[in-house]
């Protein structure tokens, strides 16, 4: 109605002119007409074309068995912490080593002024010497009285003084013999030799100072071939691992040996590969963490007491496990999930959003990259992997493209 009058206040207003203007009247009128007929239709045409779909690949879901690993945060420290001291006292005659070197077990570092000892030595040999000619001394007079005994030349107290002598100069030959045998090993003492192999730290004493013996610290020497790396595992981590390989969702390393990998902190990997040899059954208050020690070779010297790094367990197998890519995992604030192929109502392949519980990372030949979920799929379910920036609300039109990805055959071999 309001169109009709509009028209006619405009039909009157040109009738007031010319004829000639009267002659456009009709053409505008039509022009306004389909105008408006246009803005009306509009919304009609929007709702039934819509947004085209959006291209995108999926993966079937193939639960498989994985490699399970943990990697946590680890600090190194010396297989043997060893402080080197002198065993016996005497002036300091010359160190023996350069400070930082690698040392081999039995090298000397330190010398001792050995001549009072050597001295020591002389003094015990001849001790020992002398106790040898007086056993031999007393083992002549028994020979010597045991006849004149027989013809009652002599008495038996006589004789039985004489069995003792060689008795106690037996006794005198051992005593003089363990004499020499110290007087040798503190002669040796003068020696300082490193007990193990690995590297000497800083002189903490100068050649000339007199050592008083073991009291006195001369350097400190760290074994770092094998090499130990210390790191914690939290309580929820033990607890849950416990939980999974008691439901056979896990199957852990036997007897606790974690094969282990030192990772350095530009994410390079030391090529030698250890063991944990130790786990600590208590729980500290603090951290709420228990210790582990893994022992790890180090014949390249290249890992050093005291570096922060990162060490890699590996060993275990996560049984029937759901893997995605990490690059098909969204996050909406509130958690993470990912978009599932389903049909809608009248049929079409929409893309609709699946809550998921994730947990750790898997990278292995099928899925370089991918994430296990613990919770949200079964298996079957088409998981959108590509195309994921194309969705732009739940329930969004899709199309599956033919360029699936390689993963999806490949976790289902693994699986067969």
């Amino acid at each position: 109605m309001f169109i009709t009058e509009k028209f006619r206040d405009i039909e009157m207003t040109f009738f007031t002119t010319s004829s000639a203007k009267k002659i456009f009247v009709p053409l505008a009128i039509t022009g306004m007409l389909a105008s408006l007929s246009g803005c009306e239709q509009a919304p009609e045409q929007a709702a039934a074309g819509g947004m085209p779909p959006a291209a995108v690949s999926t993966m079937a879901v193939v639960p498989r068995s994985v490699p399970f690993s943990l990697e946590l945060p680890a600090t190194l420290s010396g297989a043997k912490e060893v402080e080197i001291r002198a065993q016996v006292s005497g002036i300091l005659e010359a160190r023996n080593f350069s400070e930082g070197d690698k040392v081999t077990a039995g090298q000397s570092l330190f010398s001792l002024d050995a001549k009072p000892y050597a001295a020591e030595v002389a003094r015990s040999g001849a001790a020992l010497n002398a106790a040898l000619a007086r056993q031999k001394q007393a083992e002549r007079e028994v020979k010597r009285l045991k006849p004149l005994r027989a013809k009652n030349s002599v008495s038996q107290r006589e004789l039985d003084n004489a069995i003792s002598n060689v008795e106690v100069s037996a006794a005198d030959v051992k005593s003089a013999q363990a004499a020499l045998d110290q007087a040798e090993l503190r002669l040796e003492y003068t020696k300082v030799t490193s007990p193990v192999t690995g590297i000497v730290g800083r002189e903490l004493v100068s050649e000339g100072t007199y050592v008083s013996g073991p009291e006195l610290l001369l350097t400190q020497l760290t074994q770092i071939d094998p090499i130990r790396v210390r790191f914690g595992l939290s309580e929820r981590e033990q607890l849950q691992m416990r939980q999974d390989a008691s439901a056979g969702l896990l199957t852990l390393p036997e007897s606790g040996h974690w094969q282990t990998k030192v990772k350095l902190f530009d994410g390079s990997l030391h090529p030698e590969i250890g063991e944990v040899n130790f786990s600590d059954i208590r729980i500290n208050s603090q951290t709420g963490t228990s210790e582990l020690q893994a022992i790890v070779p180090n014949s390249d010297f290249s890992l050093r007491p005291g570096q922060f790094v990162r060490i890699v367990l590996e060993g275990a197998v996560r049984e029937n496990a759901v893997v995605v890519p990490q690059r098909a995992v969204l996050d909406n604030g509130t958690g993470k999930f990912v978009y599932v192929l389903t049909k809608n109502e009248q049929g079409m392949s929409v893309a609709m959003p699946a809550p998921i519980t994730v947990g750790e990372w898997v990278k292995d030949d099928i899925t370089p990259n991918g994430w296990v979920v613990r919770s949200g799929l079964k298996a079957g379910d088409q998981v959108i992997v590509d195309g994921v920036a194309r969705i732009f609300f739940p329930g969004m039109p899709v199309r599956i493209v033919d360029d699936a990805p390689a993963a999806n055959t490949a976790a289902a071999n693994a699986s067969k």
